[in-house]
């Protein structure tokens, strides 16, 4: 964390080898989302990793699930997604710079920040869920639309591809994509430049805009149920189990290009995993 310049701060990914979101990223989010409200100088935050290939991997497949109900952040929802919400509704302005690849709940978070710049060289971003039989539960469906529009939604989300930074861009995925040497500049000029701004005006701006592009609590509370739904079904854990045979969790090539690996986890499996004719 970087708070040298009081009006903007820098907060960088620090989890190598993939940068995996697992319950310490989600608490340390969440004692950065409480100090982010009650800052009275703070404007904008810069999201950034120090990892090279990777901005936020995904969730941590291996972390055992909860053996119950977490319990509910300020916002009312579970952990994840109230570190989601609080970003996206928090007063101050969230910017995502995105090295490296954002995929499943890394998406989710680039998502759920105010801004996104990526690089043209190695961004990647992805909502690989579905080839896994999963529902995504950081409310990526409740978002695309906003940014994408509903078919390229439906797209990113029904197909589990990666995109490049170029194409990420073309479909409002991400707010623009520069060469990576020129992406330091940019977000700097970005970030500074609101930052330089009254406080009480950015943030009603921003609260303006939330009102007709972020989507209801209720809603997201639905998507993380049908996550631990989606993740209990057995064809859901047979096809994270041969994604972890096949490298899912450990750096290698199965992560530099999941969407490449993922449609051919389990090809003879029908919709609910019995063989299809």
């Amino acid at each position: 964390m970087d708070r040298s310049d009081p009006r903007m701060w820098r907060i960088t990914f620090d989890h190598p080898p993939l940068n995996l979101i697992d319950r310490h990223t989600i608490s340390e989010l969440t004692a950065l989302a409480e100090e982010l409200e009650q800052d009275p100088d703070v404007r904008v935050v810069v999201f950034d990793s120090a990892v090279p290939d990777f901005f936020l991997a995904h969730y941590d497949v291996d972390a055992p699930p909860p053996q119950s109900p977490p319990p509910a952040g300020p916002t009312g929802l579970p952990p994840w997604l109230d570190v989601l919400a609080r970003i996206a509704e928090g007063p101050f302005v969230s910017i995502a710079k995105i090295r490296g690849r954002a995929r499943g709940a890394g998406s989710e978070f680039v998502l759920a920040c105010d801004m996104r710049y990526a690089g043209r060289e190695n961004a990647v971003l992805s909502q690989p869920e579905i080839g896994l039989g999963l529902v995504a539960g950081g409310a990526p469906t409740h978002r695309l639309p906003f940014l994408t529009g509903r078919g390229r939604a439906l797209e990113i989300m029904l197909t589990g591809q990666d995109y490049d930074a170029d194409l990420a861009e073309r479909y409002g995925y991400v707010d623009r994509a520069v060469p990576d040497s020129d992406l330091d500049t940019l977000v700097t000029d970005v970030a500074e430049r609101i930052a330089s701004f009254d406080k009480v005006a950015l943030v009603e701006v921003k609260d303006f805009v939330g009102e007709v592009t972020l989507p209801a609590h209720a809603l997201q509370a639905r998507t993380g149920r049908a996550f631990w739904t989606s993740a209990a079904r057995p064809a859901s854990r047979r096809r994270l189990d041969a994604a972890r045979e096949q490298g899912l969790g450990r750096p290698g090539d199965f992560e530099m290009r999941m969407g490449r690996h993922l449609p051919g986890l389990d090809r003879s499996a029908g919709p609910e995993g019995r063989p299809s004719s």
